[in-house]
């Protein structure tokens, strides 16, 4: 095997790493409300998730190939470049699943890349203009649409709930949930699949391997679709009990207003190829649900936490990307040791994960987060 198809081959096999760390981080978008009001069972919701998640990654491409020849300069990248973004974005993820903060996957992937290409090509490597409108500037409004959207479905929904005043409206909006949720499973396979696909098609672009501006072949879009599916499938519980439960007491009103709120934004950036962080979507809806019930408490202390964990993501995976390249063009002994650095990061993680176990069978429990007097608000009665 020549040095270029066994450094692709790893980046490859590190890509799908990565999107299955991708689907367990992210599984709770879709599935953590209907989990929280009990709609669903736990198991049944990351399966019914990582089916659709499946099934999303074939739907479209447009984000793919905004990846892989949108946010870099496919004729200035080379593999060992991605390969050292991949390892900023999956030691991200882990950290952050490992404190149960809900962040971003995709601005994980993204900041390890630029890291990477910055180190490795130079500033001309990166071209920030897509950086700044199809990364950066749905960040900031995305969020902000869906929460403002899921607040006011949370309100009409109460009012649709108060004409008719029995269990019938609950157990409705309980069920509507298994639909809203399966949307947004099906969304987020549309958007954070094709990531995965996009950064294998980037990779086989620069090694020669495919033409420059194409997208990503059926065989990436199959094995990208099945890491993530089983990545959803595996739960994800800790950031699930934080969305579900961390954020907001949600009942099942909010829970379908806020499934239905980002369905709509990510299944829409997706077309258009923007760069979206689901969670930052999904996370904005359930705060606006907060807002749109009456007398609702949203937990302002945790919603902070999240925002520095998102203000956070981009910069942090682009210097653990930017370290990993610098020592992986050393030569065959610096590949080397970001591959053992990354092998002793995940298997560290997971050993402090088990200290504290998060499953399906306590994914509901309180989640553990000091909250004061001062951090938790009485939301107004109206939006």
């Amino acid at each position: 095997m020549d040095t270029t198809l066994f450094i692709v081959s790893l980046v490859v096999i590190t890509a799908l790493v990565f999107d299955f760390t991708n689907g367990f981080h992210d599984s709770a978008n879709a599935m953590a409300t209907s989990v929280a009001t009990g709609a669903l069972k736990p198991k049944v919701a990351v399966l019914i998730a990582a089916v659709l998640n499946v099934a999303g990654a074939f739907l479209s491409t447009e984000v793919a190939k905004t990846i892989s020849g949108g946010i870099v300069d496919d004729a200035k990248v080379t593999p060992l470049m991605v390969f050292a973004g991949l390892v900023g974005a999956i030691v991200w993820n882990l950290l952050t699943w490992l404190l149960g903060m809900p962040s971003s996957s995709s601005h994980a992937l993204f900041g390890g890349l630029i890291g990477a290409v910055l180190i490795g090509a130079g500033a001309s490597g990166v071209h920030f203009g897509t950086v700044i409108s199809k990364i950066l500037l749905p960040a900031v409004v995305a969020p902000v649409v869906a929460g403002i959207a899921a607040a006011l479905a949370t309100f009409l929904a109460y009012k649709i709930a108060a004409q008719r005043a029995d269990k019938r409206a609950e157990a409705g909006f309980r069920h509507g949930q298994t639909v809203s949720a399966s949307l947004v499973a099906l969304a987020h396979g549309t958007s954070d699949g094709q990531k995965t696909m996009g950064v294998i098609t980037l990779v086989l672009i620069t090694a020669g391997y495919q033409a420059s501006g194409s997208g990503p072949q059926f065989w990436v879009i199959l094995t990208a679709g099945l890491a993530i599916g089983l990545g959803t499938y595996s739960g994800g519980w800790r950031i699930m009990r934080t969305m579900g439960k961390g954020i907001v007491d949600i009942q099942s009103p909010q829970g379908f207003a806020a499934e239905t709120s980002s369905a709509a934004a990510i299944l829409a950036s997706s077309h258009l190829g923007f760069g979206l962080s689901t969670t930052q979507v999904t996370s904005g809806s359930i705060i606006g649900t907060g807002i749109g019930r009456k007398l609702a408490e949203v937990r302002w202390t945790v919603a902070r936490k999240m925002a520095y964990a998102w203000l956070l993501t981009l910069p942090a995976a682009a210097l653990v990307g930017a370290a990993a390249a610098f020592v992986a063009d050393k030569g065959t002994w610096g590949l080397i040791v970001v591959v053992l650095a990354l092998a002793a990061a995940i298997f560290t993680i997971w050993k402090f994960s088990r200290r504290n176990p998060v499953d399906a069978s306590n994914v509901n429990d309180h989640h553990e987060v000091s909250v004061n007097a001062s951090d938790t608000a009485r939301t107004p009665a109206s939006v």
